[in-house]
């Protein structure tokens, strides 16, 4: 945060003033990024609000040290009448909790607690009896091509043992109910996981289903962090929120970054332009669970490690920071500068023309589907009510672009590369 950021800084000048020889120079730091024409950003952003595409935008950019280089908001005030947006407000963050709980589970890693090739079993004995959903002809169903043939499916044994890393990877065979093969999707809907009561009872709801394909075998995109979450309790013998708390927000010094909605918060209601339109989202409608969605009640106690978090934006670009920072913030180090390594290495979806996927980090090469390039070597994540961040290790900044939308109209599709290629058209060293 921008105040936390001057109060350290000026603790760590008026401590290096105390041991600098007489006529000494205090440490500086570099000249600061700057967006040579903010408007024409701010612009863009005013345009996809004003034109009914989104309900709500904020962009913010943060260097290194936690200075605002950027940051701007517009909100619908017909759809969402009476709220002001900014750095301070709450968002439903969904898949930006991976990195998160990620995070902790490398921490864990580091201080051999937990390894990467432990197996699942030995935390959650209860996957013991899994089994692997085929088609009939013998595919794995996360395999299956033709989706409206996939069903019924057939159930062989699980042979694969399933890792740790299976589940940082996207690899273990676990899905969310958008597979579009009903006999996966319906069933897991049925469960209604989301409203589990504890993570017990979302250990026994997945172990009630099969999974997508044999373990280790290939990038299938699911619940998986969400079960390494439930690993990283067990291991430590803690919940996934005092994990992020012990280990994560209070030691860097984060604020705005949690499990549960913080007392007098209302968060931004859920909108959908499914049909084009800008609306209110239907019960329902955000359906990646099936019917229901996660419980922010400060009193539940169902952690979603892959989709649970609220985040305000100045609270998640200080996350974002300690990473950019190479595992350190605030004095405090989270992780090894060689576990930043790893998780901004090639480790799936390799055979991708526009990048690779670290540990749920893409690190894209700027090329876009128009053939035109852009800057590449971000590191990259979203969220499915429209959030977005990347990180940008070579100008090392941070950028944050945050909405509260599951579906948005086609009209803002592309939405992130046209304000990200806007801002670094403008942006300039002073």
């Amino acid at each position: 945060m921008t105040n936390r950021y001057a109060a350290t800084l000026v603790g760590v000048l008026l401590s290096a003033a105390m041991v600098l020889p007489l006529g000494g120079c205090r440490p500086e730091l570099p000249a600061p990024l700057t967006l040579a024409d903010a408007a024409s950003v701010d612009a863009i952003i005013d345009t996809y609000v004003a034109d009914g595409i989104f309900p709500v935008l904020y962009t913010r950019l943060e260097d290194k040290y936690g200075r605002v280089i950027y940051e701007h908001g517009a909100i619908n005030e017909a759809l969402i009448p009476g709220v002001a947006v900014d750095g301070q407000t709450w968002f439903r963050i969904w898949s930006m909790t991976k990195i998160v709980t990620i995070s902790v589970a490398l921490d864990l890693v580091e201080e051999g607690v937990l390894a990467l090739d432990d197996a699942v079993t030995r935390y959650i004995p209860e996957f013991d009896g899994l089994r692997v959903a085929v088609a009939r002809d013998g595919t794995p169903l996360a395999a299956v091509d033709d989706k409206a043939t996939a069903c019924p499916m057939q159930l062989v044994p699980v042979t694969e043992e399933m890792t740790v890393l299976d589940l940082i990877n996207h690899q273990a065979g676990f899905y969310y109910a958008t597979t579009g093969i009903d006999c996966l999707d319906e069933p897991l809907a049925a469960k209604n996981v989301a409203k589990a009561k504890d993570s017990q009872a979302f250990v026994e709801a997945l172990a009630a289903l099969p999974l997508a394909q044999q373990p280790g075998s290939d990038y299938f995109y699911g619940t998986n962090t969400t079960v390494l979450g439930i690993v990283a309790e067990r291991a430590a013998g803690k919940s996934l929120k005092q994990l992020v708390r012990e280990r994560v927000t209070d030691p860097l010094q984060i604020e705005g970054l949690q499990y549960g909605l913080p007392d007098g918060v209302k968060l931004l209601p859920r909108t959908s332009g499914k049909d084009g339109t800008l609306r209110k989202a239907r019960p329902g409608e955000l359906d990646i669970f099936g019917e229901d969605v996660p419980e922010y009640d400060a009193a539940n106690e169902l952690y979603l490690g892959g989709e649970g978090m609220l985040a305000t934006t100045d609270g998640y670009a200080d996350f974002l920071r300690m990473l950019l920072r190479r595992g350190e913030l605030n004095g405090h180090r989270l992780l090894e500068d060689a576990t930043i390594t790893e998780i901004t290495s090639p480790h799936t979806q390799l055979d991708s023309e526009y990048g690779y996927n670290g540990y749920n980090l893409w690190v894209n090469n700027g090329k876009r589907a128009n053939g035109n390039q852009g800057v590449g070597g971000l590191w990259i994540g979203g969220g499915y009510e429209g959030t977005h961040f990347w990180i940008d290790p070579k100008r090392e900044f941070v950028g944050l672009i945050m909405s509260q939308i599951s579906w948005a109209p086609e009209s803002g599709w592309g939405r992130d590369e046209t304000i990200r290629e806007a801002i670094y058209a403008q942006l300039s060293e002073e």
